[in-house]
C-alpha cells in the first residue's frame, strides 16, 4: 500500500531552519513528481516547492525562493525539504504529495497520494 510518512516539523524562531523529510512505502520516489504543500488555518492549501520525476526538475512559489530547497535521497525513498531563513508567515501545517505523472506541479488536485501533515510553526 503506498503511504507517504512526513517528519521534521516543530516550532522555530523567526531567521531558523527546519529540515522536513517525507518517506515513501510501497512505491518508488524516483519515478513519481513530488510536492510540498502548507496550509494555514482559514486558507486554502497552497503548493510551495515541486520536484519532477527521473530528473529532478524543481520549481518554487516566488514567496519562498531562495530560502526553501527541495531534493530526494534515491536511497532513501525519501524527499526533503530544507527551509531556511523561516518568518512567521511560513507557519503552517505541511504535506508532502506524490502524483503518477512526471512533471512538477503546483495543484493539489493533480496529486494521488498524501502524507497526514506535519506542524511548522515559526514564532518568537
Amino acid at each position: 500500500q503506498a503511504q507517504l510518512v512526513e517528519s521534521g516539523g516543530g516550532l522555530v524562531q523567526p531567521g531558523g531552519s527546519l529540515r522536513l523529510s517525507c518517506a515513501a512505502s510501497g512505491f518508488t520516489l524516483q519515478f513519481v513528481a513530488i510536492g510540498w504543500f502548507r496550509q494555514a488555518p482559514g486558507k486554502e492549501r497552497e503548493g510551495v516547492a515541486c520536484i519532477s520525476s527521473y530528473g529532478g526538475i524543481t520549481n518554487y512559489i516566488d514567496s519562498v525562493k531562495g530560502r526553501f530547497t527541495i531534493s530526494r535521497d534515491n536511497a532513501k525513498n525519501t524527499v526533503f525539504l530544507q527551509m531556511n531563513n523561516l518568518k512567521p508567515e511560513d507557519t503552517a501545517e505541511y504535506y508532502c504529495a506524490a502524483r503518477r505523472g512526471p512533471g512538477c506541479q503546483f495543484t493539489a488536485a493533480l496529486y494521488n497520494y498524501w502524507g497526514q501533515g506535519t506542524q511548522v510553526t515559526v514564532s518568537s
